[in-house]
């Protein structure tokens, strides 16, 4: 599974608009950086109590990562 369609599917599951999520890739060298787009009333979900929940996503995004020895970010874009 490609980080991207992982990064996807753990913000999916969390949301209550799905089909409103985007996912945008960077990657520079060996890091890789994903934007979250989401609805704008999901981004509290996603971002969470004290940022609990994006930390957890990006946590698991960077371990997968660092099992290709790659760097991942996870950044959610508040528009």
């Amino acid at each position: 599974m490609a980080y991207a369609e992982f990064v996807d599917t753990v913000v999916k599951a969390v949301v209550e608009k799905p089909e409103a999520i985007e996912i945008e890739e960077e990657t520079e060298g060996n890091a890789r950086t994903f934007f979250v787009h989401c609805d704008p009333e999901d981004v509290g979900k996603v971002i969470g109590k004290s940022g609990r929940v994006v930390s957890a996503i990006r946590c698991v995004v960077s371990a997968v990562a660092a099992k290709q020895r790659e760097k991942a970010f996870v950044k959610v874009v508040t528009e």
